[in-house]
């Protein structure tokens, strides 16, 4: 017999007192995946700097990096927050992008050490050609079109689900460039210190970073087969259909919902046109050390790596409840400019090592945490079927404070 359709709902509604378990922490390793997945292309082509600097040794690499990278990111951010303000997400579809984003990935990171391979067999002075690094850039904004592809439906499904994998998805963020770094150094130092070297180490190293990003695609098709996850759509289905005939009459919903995160939008924006207008481009170009040679800007990535992981494992931990703390921290941290602009122009003792890594830990732990804070926050601020558009939100104004943060980097040059 069919049970009334009333009855159902009301069924539906008393399962909401019970939380579903996430057996072995599956859901929660797979968005920690994800969020690591995502960000290793940007992390493998911008922590290879020693090998693309010798190359094109003419170009402003990491810069030209970011602009492309990050423009491309959010100009489909702006495309994809514009067509979730007329339409619903869902799951399925988030599935669907994922597959599309991560392909997308895995060509670019595997087209550049082919191209590589082509442009040295035609160049055997060992400089990169014009059409190689064009080749290269075009890659660069491939991986950026799928970042925000991958990035805004990832973060705005996660928006609907408890804070706890929305933290997954931005510690593995950090872990994404701890890892690159990481097999960066040891692909390095495991060749030889030649041009030869360099070389061979960086097209092993990008074909690693090919299958990281291959298992995501496993695991994004794994995680909506998941109970845990199955059970929370169903939530957000029911809390979706007794709201629809409010939001068919709120026609300014949108609105109101960016009136809600107005500073937490401002905040996240502040915190990452700070932190790209310093890393990678500063930390790869502006400062030199005689000791370290040229594992100094491979040195300063991986710490503002450690240094933000370790600000993103903090909020599994412990997360404030209001954001208020988060928002003036995030405003405060401008004071990293006068603080690096002393570390080459200032006095002597601060163009030395030991400033500079502590000021990019300090730099990256500030990063982590905050961001960590205010994305957990944001979505858990506005009712639950407004949580996907926050999250998209959210991570678009992100993007938007990585390019102005790029672009500002430039001035370091001046």
């Amino acid at each position: 017999m069919d049970t009334h359709p009333s009855l159902k709902v009301n069924l539906e509604a008393n399962d909401e007192n019970v939380d579903p378990k996430d057996t072995y922490n599956a859901a929660y390793i797979i968005h920690f995946l994800l969020g690591a997945g995502y960000l290793i292309p940007w992390n493998a082509f911008i922590t290879a700097v020693d090998y693309f600097n010798c190359l094109y040794p003419a170009n402003h690499i990491n810069k030209v990096f970011s602009v492309g990278y990050l423009a491309a990111a959010m100009t489909v951010l702006v495309i994809l927050l514009c067509w979730s303000r007329f339409n619903r997400v869902n799951l399925s579809s988030v599935r669907t992008r994922l597959n599309l984003g991560q392909g997308l990935f895995i060509l670019a990171l595997m087209v550049t050490p082919v191209t590589d391979w082509i442009d040295h067999g035609n160049n055997q002075a060992g400089t990169g050609s014009n059409v190689a690094f064009a080749v290269l850039v075009s890659m660069v904004v491939v991986s950026g079109l799928a970042d925000g592809v991958v990035g805004g439906s990832l973060v705005g499904a996660t928006g609907g689900l408890p804070g706890r994998y929305m933290q997954a998805i931005f510690a593995g963020n950090s872990t994404a460039g701890l890892m690159v770094s990481m097999l960066r150094i040891v692909t390095k130092a495991s060749l030889p210190h030649t041009r030869n070297g360099l070389r061979t180490s960086t097209q092993i190293y990008f074909i690693f970073s090919s299958v990281i990003v291959l298992l995501c695609v496993v695991c994004t098709n794994v995680l909506d087969k998941l109970p845990v996850i199955q059970c929370y759509r169903n939530r957000k289905s029911v809390d979706d259909r007794s709201t629809q005939l409010h939001k068919s009459i709120e026609t300014d919903n949108f609105w109101e919902v960016m009136k809600k995160i107005r500073w937490l939008v401002t905040s996240v924006f502040m915190i990452y046109v700070v932190s790209l207008s310093i890393f990678p481009g500063y930390l790869s170009e502006n400062v030199e050390s005689k000791y370290f040679k040229d594992w100094y800007p491979i040195i300063l990535i991986t710490t503002f790596n450690v240094g933000d992981l370790l600000g993103k494992c903090v909020t599994a931990i412990y997360v404030p409840r209001g954001t208020h703390g988060a928002i003036w921290c995030s405003m405060a941290r401008v004071v990293f400019y006068p603080l690096y602009t002393g570390c080459i122009r200032g006095p002597k003792w601060m163009h030395t090592e030991v400033p500079v890594i502590v000021l990019t830990l300090m730099l990256g732990v500030t990063n982590g945490y905050l961001t960590s804070v205010l994305m957990i926050n944001a979505p858990k601020s506005v009712a639950i079927e407004e949580s996907e558009i926050v999250g998209i939100t959210m991570q678009t104004f992100l993007v938007v404070g990585l390019v102005v943060g790029s672009v500002i980097g430039w001035i370091w040059n001046l």
